[in-house]
Formats: C-alpha cells, sequence, structure tokens
C-alpha cells in the first residue's frame, strides 16, 4: 500500500471517530425550552436531553473502536501494537492443528500402503487430504475430466504402483506432446488420425491408417513405442486402450496432433509434509483397487 493511500485511510478512518464524537458533544445539550417548535397532527416534538446511558454507549464505542485500532492493523500501513496479521493467525492455527495431529499422522506414515488399504482411520485422512489437495482438478470421486486423468481406472499414464504415485505427488510430473502439424501437413494428420482410430478397432479408412501407420513409426514410436502401448518412463500413453486424457474423437485427435499437449502435475513436497504424502499416496494407489 503507498503512503498516500495509507494516510488517506489514516486520516478518513480518525476523521469519521471525531466527528462522530463532535456530534454527540454539540448535541448533548438542549435548547432550554420545553418543545423544540415543531408540530405536526397536533404533536409536538419534546427538546428532551439524550439519554444519558446511550450518551455512555456512544463514547465507549468510541473509545474502544480506538483501542481496537491501537491494538489491531486497520490504519493504513501502521501494523498495530500487537503487530497481529492473517499470515500469522493462520500459520500459527497450522502448526497448532499439526501439533494435535502429528501422532496421527506418524503412527499412519509407519505402515505399509496393504496397511493403510486396509486401515479405516487411514482411508478417512487420505480422503480428506484428497479432497482438499486433489480433487480440484481430478473431482470429489478421482474419476477426472479432460485434461485430468481418473485415478479409479488401471491406466497409468507415468506407470501404477504406491512408488511411482508417491514420487508423482512428490515432485508433480509435466508431460509435453509437441505439435506435429506443421511437420505432418493436413493430409499426414488425417492419416495418422484414422491409424490410430484402427488401434481399437473403431471405424476407419484403411488405407488411409497403413500411411498412417509408416508415419506413426517415423514420428510417434520413439515415445508411444513401437506398439503404441506407451512409455511410462516418458509419460506417453497407451494409444490402444481407448483411455484417452484429452478425448479420442477424430476432432480432439486432429486437436491434439496440430497444436500439442502441455499436461503439469505440480509438486507438493512444499504444501504436504512427507507423512501426509505417504498417506494420499497409499489412498490414491487403492483407488483403481
Amino acid at each position: 500500500m503507498s503512503g498516500t493511500w495509507s494516510w488517506f485511510i489514516i486520516l478518513g478512518t480518525l476523521g469519521t471517530l471525531l466527528g462522530a464524537a463532535l456530534f454527540l458533544f454539540i448535541n448533548r445539550k438542549t435548547s432550554g425550552e420545553e418543545t423544540t417548535g415543531h408540530e405536526w397532527d397536533g404533536i409536538q416534538e419534546l427538546d428532551n436531553p439524550l439519554p444519558f446511558w446511550w450518551v455512555g454507549m456512544f463514547v465507549l464505542s468510541i473509545v474502544f473502536a480506538l483501542g481496537y485500532l491501537a491494538w489491531y492493523p486497520g490504519l493504513g500501513t501502521f501494523q498495530g501494537i500487537s503487530e497481529w496479521s492473517s499470515d500469522h493467525q493462520l500459520q500459527s492455527d497450522k502448526a497448532s492443528h499439526d501439533a494435535r495431529f502429528a501422532p496421527l499422522y506418524q503412527d499412519l506414515a509407519s505402515m505399509t500402503p496393504v496397511e493403510l488399504s486396509q486401515s479405516r482411520v487411514a482411508q478417512q485422512v487420505g480422503r480428506r487430504l484428497f479432497i482438499n489437495h486433489c480433487s480440484t482438478c481430478h473431482g470429489v470421486s478421482a474419476r477426472g475430466t479432460s485434461g485430468f486423468p481418473n485415478l479409479r481406472d488401471d491406466d497409468w499414464i507415468w506407470g501404477e504402483g504406491f512408488e511411482n504415485i508417491k514420487f508423482a505427488i512428490q515432485h508433480g510430473r509435466t508431460a509435453v506432446m509437441p505439435a506435429l502439424g506443421p511437420a505432418l501437413g493436413d493430409q499426414g494428420v488425417s492419416d495418422l488420425i484414422q491409424f490410430l482410430l484402427s488401434l481399437g478397432g473403431r471405424d476407419h479408412g484403411a488405407q488411409a491408417a497403413d500411411r498412417g501407420e509408416k508415419l506413426y513409426s517415423f514420428m510417434c514410436a520413439n515415445c508411444h513405442g513401437p506398439e503404441a502401448t506407451g512409455i511410462a518412463a516418458m509419460g506417453a500413453p497407451n494409444l490402444t486402450d481407448q483411455i484417452w486424457l484429452y478425448g479420442g474423437t477424430a476432432k480432439d485427435l486432429a486437436h491434439t496432433l496440430n497444436n500439442g499437449r502441455m499436461g503439469h502435475m505440480p509438486s507438493f513436497a512444499e504444501v504436504l509434509d512427507e507423512e501426509k504424502i505417504h498417506i494420499l499416496a497409499a489412498y490414491v494407489n487403492g483407488l483403481s483397487q
């Protein structure tokens, strides 16, 4: 916050409190007359002083506001005597929470993946971790959506198993599918699509698929393998199982080939400690089983 805005807030806030106090002081006395001289429908307005209890409460509210603004940050860049901040409060609450549940996480982290999958408490903790940190992309049911893998099937782009999943959570994953459109041309893209359709036994043009197979061997086999079954170490998916992360229609495949894909799974090493990652990995590993 700039110095100008800081002083604008300080003067505006204190000026409002001062104005309220002056308004109260000016109106604390009456004119000395019994009425104000205002009459409506035969009813005269009496000129009575403000109730003492009401004036006292108003003054106390102003004093409280000044004390609050002195103790907490509410006047521009002034941090307050307590130097309280929402960020510090959050960190304090997190530390308190971690200290409270540390024994539970330690006990669960000492279990094997099999033991975790059989523990009701571990599954509840794992599900809560999943909902808090993973459901935004993979969905609450973990069935994913376009661009975000379904974690309940048996198709794992980077390899299945507890250790592979734990590595992905801990270090993240970055997959790169280059744009092949400029190299293939429109006809080449069309032929390659027909070959990809043929891998799953779907309707395709036979002659175009034959041409596409040759293109596949030259352009795609290094990543997806000669049989198109994928290479987990490279994050290259199996193209024969009809599970398509970005859609498997001819239109979807054309977009992928022409524009490429950039898949990114962020690292949670700075968000979750090793114990929580261990529990979460076991939970995710059990989803497909």
